[in-house]
């Protein structure tokens, strides 16, 4: 395994800026955003796909530091009523910018589609009633599943080995159960980003979902999250209240450590190798709480002699 970092964390700077910082906080890999729901800060994907010279110029920027690019990261909204089909050209402009670059992984989420033709965004019905909520989402996996085992077959096609969904609430794809319904439908080239911040929120417990994956983890982010006890006891984990006013939420995300110790991330790695992980562990920083470079290098000093240590 290995340190990485998801240049995203530090999306206010440059590109080389952002190369520059995972080289000096010892990262190894890089997960770079192509779109979908990041600015993508650092790739323009259809122009480096189109222009052989600014493909070529991007790749010598990431192993001039020794670095090597470990993930493209196009996580979407492919299902969505109204931007879906431009997310859908996203994802497969990443799946041919991975091939060309000789990446085997991106990294995406499974989408949501709406509750009918007239729909203007998702419908995420996850709650087992009423009975015409757990139709819709019948409906809504009989719309995902031939879509991914599409984007599956370009993806091998392009000669990418990996689609990671990242467990994230909103898209059907989520937890684990919802993972390996969409494994079993697609196949194998279907895994999980392994994200413990947003287990932590829903009180699913990261070292068992590492465990019942298994060979399904195919990728890893490495963020904290911290629940706020008075604040549960009011809200619950389904806290509405916006994350840019963090002292006033049931759960807020934090850097590697701060929230979760030593004991648990020693463990957490302990596992993925166990499972037999053998890939980018990538720092995704949003703890609004610090300056975004200050937070990825804390991570990165928490999380390196527990990756050695592993090793």
């Amino acid at each position: 395994m290995e340190l990485g970092l998801y240049t995203d964390s530090v999306g206010h700077l440059s590109f080389e800026g952002a190369l520059d910082v995972a080289a000096r906080i010892g990262a190894t890999g890089v997960e770079i955003a192509a779109g979908g729901q990041s600015p993508a800060p650092h790739l323009r994907v259809f122009e480096v796909l189109d222009d052989t010279r600014r493909r070529a110029r991007f790749a010598a920027a990431i192993t001039e530091r020794g670095l090597r690019l470990a993930a493209l990261n196009c996580s979407a909204w492919p299902l969505h009523p109204a931007v879906g089909p431009d997310h859908v050209e996203i994802i497969r402009a990443t799946i041919r910018l991975a091939g060309l670059l000789g990446v085997r992984k991106i990294v995406t989420m499974s989408g949501t589609p709406g509750d009918g033709r007239d729909s203007t965004t998702i419908n995420w019905a996850f709650y087992p009633w009423p009975p015409d909520a757990v139709a819709l989402r019948e409906r809504q996996w009989a719309e995902a599943v031939p879509l991914w085992r599409e984007l599956g077959q370009y993806a091998v096609d392009h000669g990418v080995e990996r689609i990671a969904f990242e467990l994230h609430p909103l898209h059907l794809v989520y937890n684990v159960p919802t993972l390996l319904r969409m494994r079993e439908a697609v196949g194998a080239i279907i895994g999980a980003n392994v994200d413990p911040s947003h287990m932590f929120w829903q009180q699913m417990d990261p070292l068992a979902v590492v465990q019942a994956l298994g060979p399904a983890v195919h990728h890893v982010h490495l963020k904290d999250t911290q629940l706020v006890p008075e604040q549960v006891a009011l809200a619950g984990v389904l806290d509405g209240r916006p994350f840019s006013n963090p002292g006033e939420r049931a759960w807020v995300f934090r850097t590697i450590g701060r929230s979760h110790g030593r004991d648990f991330w020693m463990a957490f790695v302990q596992e993925l190798r166990a499972a037999g992980y053998d890939d980018v562990l990538s720092i995704e920083n949003e703890d609004v709480t610090q300056p975004a470079v200050e937070g990825v290098e804390e991570a990165a000093t928490f999380m390196r002699p527990l990756i050695e240590a592993a090793r």
